[in-house]
């Protein structure tokens, strides 16, 4: 028999048993909570997130998929509020990589096809915009930018094991000032979170429309046409449909996983390749031409010694799965 609590906003504690392994939150339609569990309900036990959740009814009936053969789970969930410069992401499927006949595709098996039907499965925190240089010096006490004097800036010139560095040591500070519940952690998005993310259940050439002409990208990213051979601050230019700042240009973004061939078909939350040394690179920017900027288009490039003025980042904020 699995152990279960009834939680509401008011109330996320209040304990009852249940005869399945799961929960009946009720709150408000539309707000996120954090579901958390214990194996036992010790002082000392510490509540652990399992998922995000934005709620879709007043009364709802979550069930935990990773619960375990045997033993038992103590379930609550707590309304979540991090930081405003989060957005959520809810959980989807969508179509990952672009179509044939898409106009400057890139028609190469290591980049944008075959498409693939991605599921994503959990709901998450982005960035609402890149990583800013002001952050980045706060945290790690160095900027390593190249374009300096504006801390409003994205930073670039990290390499991907810089950029992991800031999301551990971020984890750290957050964990410990109690602003994200523990079992989650920041880290970079996987390419398919990050395309995804950047889509926002779009299936054009960007998230605005197909904007065949390039005639639009202007208000939306900053590319080698009107950069003027800069970078700018983020958040200047308009956000996709959920609310995400700088997803087509500015800087380009790591992404947690290696580069790998699009495989077609069906995946749930690929991660990439187990073996590789280059990660990959999303987004678009300042330096690049316009066709660079599509929601599909990828590079790569290696892990330890490569960065460049035109590549940065941004955070995920994530549930660790046990």
């Amino acid at each position: 028999m699995a152990a279960s609590p009834r939680a509401s906003a008011q109330t996320p504690q209040e304990l009852d048993i249940q005869l399945y392994a799961g929960l009946n939150i009720t709150g408000a339609v539309g707000a996120i909570y954090s579901v958390e569990y214990v194996t036992d309900l010790s002082p000392t036990n510490e509540w652990r997130c399992l998922s995000f959740l934005q709620l879709p009814t007043t009364n709802y009936l979550w069930f935990d998929p990773t619960g375990p053969v045997t033993g038992e789970r103590f379930y609550r969930a707590v309304q979540s509020k991090p930081s405003p410069n989060l957005v959520f992401i809810p959980p989807g499927t969508f179509r990952m990589g672009s179509p044939a006949d898409e106009v400057d595709r890139v028609d190469d098996p290591n980049r944008e096809g075959p498409q693939t039907a991605v599921t994503i499965s959990q709901g998450s925190w982005m960035g609402k915009y890149e990583v800013t240089q002001g952050e980045y010096l706060a945290l790690m006490g160095s900027n390593p930018s190249s374009f300096q004097g504006d801390t409003k800036r994205p930073v670039e010139s990290v390499t991907w094991v810089n950029a992991t560095n800031y999301c551990g040591k971020l984890t750290q500070q957050e964990q410990a000032a109690g602003r994200i519940p523990a079992g989650t952690q920041f880290r970079l998005p996987t390419e398919a979170e990050w395309e995804y993310a950047c889509r926002a259940w779009t299936s054009t050439r960007f998230s605005y429309g197909d904007d065949p002409d390039y005639i639009n990208l202007t208000d939306y990213g900053w590319y080698d046409a009107n950069s003027e051979g800069t970078t700018h601050p983020v958040g200047q230019k308009l956000p996709n449909p959920w609310g995400l700042h700088d997803m087509h240009g500015n800087v380009f973004e790591w992404c947690q996983d290696r580069q790998g061939r699009q495989l077609g078909g069906i995946a749930i939350d690929p991660q990439g390749p187990a073996t590789g040394s280059n990660r990959v690179i999303r987004d678009g920017s300042w330096n690049f031409p316009a066709s660079v900027h599509r929601s599909a288009q990828r590079f790569s490039q290696p892990a330890s010694g490569y960065s460049a003025r035109g590549l940065g980042f941004r955070v995920l904020l994530a549930p660790i799965q046990p």
